[in-house]
């Protein structure tokens, strides 16, 4: 017998842990899951931001929670996890979001700012995967995670300098397939999302030095990202609805990936 297709979307009784998630991308996620019935667990780095974000959710009648805390420290993860743990009982649903980048040529790119870069957009990912698949989705077996990767991580690009984002956010996509391989037998879920240009404070640089028309008119669909676009494909992976699919890179860029070998 088939399940009503308003119960495979339902997120009732379900808790989500969204790292980075007190703005931008992480946040319209946040959002989307909270609005299908989960309880929401934000982390992030700034306490005002979560402030912020939690009273956003509230608003809209989220049940909403947050723990400030640096997702590319293991220790800082390992106490992340372990009071979501005490507090909820269990993370159903772990949204992989926190990341940064940082602009320069290759060769002159500060090694520290690699370091920096690949730390939070690849290190924290490994990080909050395994703890919260050990705590939580390994014990139980059954879980959803969710990686925000990019479509900087899908190709090359002849003219943005973003050596770390690009080869961090190609991690990212390799990471989401073996761990889908490793984790599926224990009925894990592991997919990511490839976001194009969306307006965010990691990607104003770059929205103001190429110009929102000529990012726009890159793509198929002559437009970038607002703020309800990544809403309905992060549901679909963090559902019953995508109980069947694992593995997969869902890029979400206006067709521009579909056309162009680089961004």
């Amino acid at each position: 017998m088939s399940t009503p297709i308003q119960q495979l979307f339902s997120l009732s009784g379900k808790t989500a842990l969204v790292t980075g998630g007190s703005r931008g991308l992480g946040l319209q996620i946040a959002e989307s899951l909270g609005e299908a019935g989960a309880r929401i667990l934000l982390t992030s780095r700034k306490a005002s931001d979560l402030e912020e974000a939690t009273a956003h959710l509230q608003d809209k009648g989220i049940d909403t929670r947050w723990i400030a805390a640096d997702a590319s420290e293991p220790a800082e993860v390992k106490r992340v996890v372990g009071e979501a743990m005490e507090r909820l009982g269990a993370i159903d649903i772990l949204v992989n979001n926190a990341g940064a980048t940082w602009g320069a040529p290759m060769a002159e790119h500060p090694l520290e700012a690699w370091d920096k870069v690949m730390n939070l957009n690849i290190r924290s990912l490994f990080l909050f995967a395994q703890a919260v698949g050990k705590a939580s989705m390994l014990p139980r077996k059954g879980g959803r995670i969710l990686n925000i990767a990019s479509v900087a991580g899908l190709a090359g690009s002849l003219e943005m300098s973003f050596i770390a984002y690009a080869t961090s956010k190609g991690a990212v996509v390799n990471f989401t397939r073996q761990l889908a391989g490793e984790w599926g037998p224990f009925g894990i879920n592991v997919n990511a999302l490839a976001p194009g240009f969306f307006p965010s404070k990691m990607t104003k640089g770059t929205l103001a030095a190429y110009g929102e028309d000529k990012l726009a008119a890159s793509s198929p669909l002559r437009r970038i990202g607002d703020d309800d676009d990544l809403k309905g494909a992060a549901l679909l992976f963090c559902s019953a609805a995508g109980k069947h699919i694992t593995g997969q890179i869902l890029a979400v860029d206006g067709g521009l990936s579909a056309v162009h070998q680089g961004a």
